[in-house]
């Protein structure tokens, strides 16, 4: 383990966290729920979000296990005041692409700077691949992941109720499926490195980070 590294994308995966976090909170006081001004979602303090565990705590453990770009769990949105659909459709379209933003920051960094080529290259590239990873995770169309929050606001009522009381077991069917289905785990890996490679960011510096990350 390299302590550069590994405190690097440790202190960037919590700042992105909370940037996810707060994006989901900005867009839905933009949407018209002012509420989450009250309960002090619009601020990058973790211990401020409604599931500090799901938020925080669990994707820090999937990270320091195995690199596991786990997204966090979404801030208690009041729905029913967002003006219509598309709001609640972009409310949880924002915290995923706050994930984009930051790997575009990050491979604005490595490609366009000096820093891709210093001890903080490797950490760098990896948290970027992290990124990625959270977005493509994220944008899976189950519940509890945003991608079925993006869609849930225009699927049939009926379906809807049906799909809720079974909705928290979905996050361990998909791992499930990702860690003992090797076709699924390849098809995730590839297009984390699809989205990498077009963003410029060399493979052999993401494995070099996610070395000196996990030994």
């Amino acid at each position: 383990m390299n302590l550069l590294t590994f405190f690097s994308v440790l202190v960037g995966w919590v700042f992105s966290l909370c940037l996810h976090e707060f994006s989901h909170a900005l867009v839905a006081y933009l949407g018209g729920d002012r509420t989450v001004r009250e309960k002090g979602y619009l601020t990058f303090n973790p211990l401020k979000y409604t599931h500090p565990v799901f938020s925080l705590l669990l994707p820090l453990l999937f990270l320091l296990m195995g690199g596991i770009g786990l997204p966090g769990g979404a801030v208690y949105i009041e729905t029913w005041r967002l003006r219509n659909d598309y709001w609640r459709s972009a409310v949880s379209l924002a915290g995923p692409m706050a994930n984009v933003l930051v790997a575009i920051i990050l491979a604005i960094l490595l490609n366009f700077t000096a820093i891709g080529a210093t001890a903080f290259g490797p950490g760098l590239a990896f948290l970027a691949y992290l990124q990625i990873m959270a977005v493509v995770l994220n944008l899976i169309p189950v519940p509890p992941f945003d991608g079925y929050g993006v869609v849930e606001p225009f699927l049939p009522y009926n379906l809807r109720l049906k799909i809720e009381p079974i909705r928290g077991a979905f996050i361990w069917i998909v791992f499930l499926v990702l860690w003992f289905v090797p076709f699924v785990g390849q098809a995730l890996g590839f297009f984390i490195f699809v989205f990498t490679n077009l963003l410029g960011i060399p493979r052999e510096l993401i494995a070099m980070g996610y070395e000196q990350f996990t030994l």
